[in-house]
């Protein structure tokens, strides 16, 4: 294209520079014909416009193989990245996700995308680990049971009487009731981490409110301070919230201990805080607690899982809400969940505690 607009350019040039009829022309020499200066004047045209179409295309040639070279040299340094981001795509596994692509270079958007990509693999690779970790612990936890039930049993056969076999009752009857809880827990959980299928109106206050009428506190003080807390959730996961967290207070207690129970409603926002004397919880460990099969000490184990805040963090993150744990100097934990609350609705007077 510029090769055929330079050359129509200096055609046109031409053209008006060198007229066919010259006649005032003073070095016209004499007896010349006319035509003869003309046609020489045309062929000089034709072969100027020649000479620059051979050369323009022969220049057009280079530079184009020159363009192509420099082209090829500058998208293959440019793709480099983009083929080593798919080479360790194609590589990665269930077996090496702590492969990372560790981009140099400036930051630009490729850059970005491997960073971006790096980032991925490292959230991928905890989940897997902790899906690792949650079979293999929910495996050993299954198994447990059974064991204790085979056990019973045989020493129960190896002398048959009533009383053996009485014995035997009991304890495959205390494994069984383990065994149904953990998979009651377990399915709670796998619940919770789908999602809520429905919203319903709730109060949450009035839903502690419930679970602190059938929970056995044991000698327990119990400081309830409950103000109306309307949110929007499945009332059967919310439930298992407000069980979950009572029952670890109750639980990992201390004789003649206390309870606190706060919940209200602020700024559109929900606030459920449970509070527990009992043992020191190292402050490291306490995270740790939201993990599935996580338990900082023995003490804390007994009669657990260990899936109760763990069911809490999956029933807060499917509401949308957040979750944190502390724990108190003097001993004990205090838990914190925040969930959103019920849009345009008038909370009602508050209740006497």
């Amino acid at each position: 294209m510029l090769v055929a607009i330079t050359y129509a350019l200096l055609a046109s040039r031409l053209q008006a520079a060198a007229p066919p009829d010259l006649p005032e022309l003073p070095f016209r020499p004499e007896g010349l014909p006319g035509g003869v200066l003309d046609e020489a004047l045309a062929r000089q045209r034709d072969q100027t416009l020649d000479q620059l179409l051979a050369q323009s295309m022969v220049a057009l040639a280079i530079a184009s193989v020159i363009a192509v070279a420099l082209g090829w040299v500058v998208a293959g340094r440019a793709l480099r990245p983009l083929r080593d981001i798919t080479a360790t795509a194609r590589r990665l596994s269930t077996d090496n996700l702590d492969e990372r692509i560790g981009l140099g270079g400036p930051r630009d958007e490729v850059k970005e995308l491997a960073d971006t990509f790096d980032a991925m693999l490292a959230r991928l690779a905890a989940a897997f680990e902790a899906q690792r970790r949650f079979v293999a612990n929910a495996s050993h936890e299954l198994r447990t049971p059974l064991t204790v039930q085979r056990a019973a049993v045989d020493v129960a056969l190896a002398e048959p009487s009533l009383r053996s076999l009485t014995a035997m009752a009991v304890r495959v009857r205390a494994a069984t009731q383990r065994h149904e809880r953990l998979i009651a827990s377990l399915l709670t959980l796998a619940r919770s981490e789908r999602g809520v299928e429905h919203y319903e109106d709730v109060d949450l206050a009035e839903t502690v409110q419930t679970v602190l009428v059938g929970t056995d506190t044991r000698d327990l003080k119990v400081v309830p301070r409950l103000r109306p807390a309307p949110v929007r959730g499945d009332p059967a996961l919310l439930e298992r919230l407000a069980v979950n967290l009572l029952d670890n207070a109750v639980r990992h207690n201390t004789a003649d201990g206390w309870i606190e129970v706060r919940v209200r409603s602020e700024n559109g926002a929900v606030t459920l805080h449970v509070a527990n004397s009992g043992s020191v919880v190292p402050a490291e460990k306490v995270d740790m607690l939201f993990e599935p099969f996580r338990r900082h000490a023995p003490d804390r184990s007994a009669g657990g899982h260990g899936l109760g805040l763990s069911i809490v963090a999956a029933i807060v993150e499917a509401h949308g809400g957040n979750c944190s744990a502390s724990a108190r100097p003097e001993g004990g934990l205090e838990v914190t969940v925040g969930l959103p609350g019920r849009a345009g609705v008038s909370p009602p007077r508050s209740r006497p505690a």
